[in-house]
């Protein structure tokens, strides 16, 4: 059998937020093969990756929940990479780097899985996963079968990819780099994580990055900022002193800790300057009536 599977299992451990209950019965495929049965069988599982721009509510998940982080297999072959979607990204940059390829210096302070890169076409520092995504697999849960989609087909854009909208799970993907200088791509992952360290919290204190997307020519954490929102509490969830677009995890907060706290900041953003920022974390789980009507609000529904 190439899957584990738990009952009963606590996700809290598994999300860079330090939050979550627990799923009645979370699988983790090894291959995938295994992960594609297991989409075909199970009725409409919940799958997680890195955990590391979710937050999972406190009250747990009702859908059994497949994990991908046991699928870690990649091949590198001349200037392409291949990965399954639960490589952590941060390796494959490493991996990149190694072999002299430039294109994914971007992702070496990333908590994130390669599935949820791609996802949500995780980018920083001028860079994006659609600069060097040729194609992939995904598994489309409404048909049952597996689909290769290449660059156009995605419809790539601002932490924007068609699997947010399309009952597509991805599979594994295939990226082509360009050969580079090994000194300077490695100079260029070393200023990546001196950013991240100055401008962001790392895992010790628990966060899921950034809580809201930047608005178009504007910046979440300016608005954030100026509108006074660094030093809110609720519950056990803070707004990061270092920067107002980090939400961290201070004291065992809840989902509904940081959902409050959450609102609380797009209304002071709302009230300021009539802007209505969008969430950038996805909530998943049991939702309770206050976080629906909280997560109702910020995504206009």
């Amino acid at each position: 059998m190439d899957y584990e599977v738990f009952e009963n299992y606590e996700l809290k451990k598994h999300t860079t937020f330090k939050i979550g209950g627990n799923a009645k019965r979370a699988f983790f495929p090894y291959t995938t093969e295994a992960f594609s049965e297991l989409l075909e069988s199970l009725n409409n599982p919940l799958v997680l990756g890195g955990c590391s721009n979710v937050i999972v509510s406190s009250e747990g998940v009702n859908e059994d929940v497949i994990m991908t982080s046991k699928m870690k297999g990649y091949v590198i072959e001349n200037n392409r990479i291949s990965a399954q979607c639960g490589v952590k990204v941060p390796m494959i940059a490493q991996e990149a780097e190694r072999k002299s390829l430039s294109g994914m210096e971007f992702m070496i302070g990333f908590p994130g899985s390669v599935g949820g890169a791609v996802f949500m076409n995780a980018s920083a520092h001028s860079q994006a996963i659609s600069d060097t995504f040729l194609k992939c697999r995904v598994f489309d849960t409404e048909k049952k079968k597996i689909l290769e989609l290449n660059k156009e087909e995605m419809k790539f854009g601002y932490r924007y990819s068609i699997l947010q909208d399309r009952p597509y799970i991805l599979l594994d993907a295939e990226f082509e780099l360009r050969p580079g200088s090994k000194e300077d791509i490695s100079a260029i992952m070393q200023r990546n994580l001196e950013f991240r360290k100055e401008k962001q919290p790392d895992l010790t204190l628990p966060n899921a990055g950034s809580i809201f997307k930047n608005p178009t020519n504007d910046s979440a954490g300016r608005l954030l900022e100026k509108a006074g929102v660094k030093g809110l509490k609720y519950g056990g969830a803070a707004v990061w002193m270092g920067h107002a677009n980090f939400i961290i995890n201070e004291n065992n907060a809840t989902s509904k800790d940081v959902s409050y706290l959450m609102n609380k900041m797009y209304n002071m953003v709302k009230d300021k300057y009539t802007i209505e920022l969008v969430p950038e974390v996805k909530f998943v789980g049991i939702k309770s009536k206050e976080e629906d009507e909280l997560w109702n609000t910020m995504l206009k529904k």
